[in-house]
């Protein structure tokens, strides 16, 4: 693993993020068997087989360094229960290489609690200070109201709707783009 990853535990108020570790598979499978989950993905429920070949996929990418395109996935749980509650992450977007997006996912038992947006603040900081990174992108359907107000509070500006593009990624199509910069969310915290 990445020796920097190797010891990453980022602590908020309620939450800790931090790399998947082999006996993270169940829950996080479990947590993944909820199609309504999926509305504004373009993913959908797996088998536990499936789901263990993209879970062994996320572990072995903790082993791409920092200056190579990497995608990495965190777990988040609770940091008073220690419950799975979702998992976000930082990486390449494959349709714009080499610019890196944020990406989150919340249970559905615990939306409505700001999980995803402090997730987000956190990783987004870490991939600013830590991965060192200038700019993240962000993609969400026009539909998916809570995944926007979670963008505009984290400070990400609206870039561009995705149109033409082409077979694996055609199903963004449509999505909103959205991006924040190193010295856009630094000069937003001096204010």
């Amino acid at each position: 693993m990445n020796s920097i990853l190797s010891t990453m535990r980022l602590e908020t108020e309620r939450l800790v993020i931090q790399p998947y570790i082999a006996s993270d598979l169940i829950e996080s499978y479990e947590l993944m068997q909820d199609p309504e989950l999926f509305t504004y993905m373009h993913m959908s429920v797996m088998t536990l087989e499936e789901y263990k070949g993209l879970f062994d996929w996320l572990i072995e990418s903790y082993n791409t360094p920092f200056d190579q395109p990497f995608k990495y996935s965190f777990a988040i749980r609770s940091l008073v229960t220690g419950a799975f509650v979702g998992w976000c992450g930082v990486g390449v977007l494959e349709f714009s290489a080499p610019d890196n997006e944020l990406y989150y996912l919340i249970g559905r038992d615990y939306w409505g609690n700001g999980y995803a947006t402090e997730a987000a603040q956190a990783l987004t900081a870490y991939a600013f200070e830590v991965i060192g990174l200038d700019s993240l992108y962000a993609k969400a359907d026009s539909q998916n109201a809570a995944s926007l107000r979670i963008l505009t509070k984290l400070g990400f500006e609206f870039e561009s709707v995705l149109t033409d593009l082409p077979d694996n990624d055609q199903d963004c199509n449509g999505e909103l783009k959205y991006v924040l910069t190193k010295e856009r969310l630094y000069s937003m915290d001096s204010v």
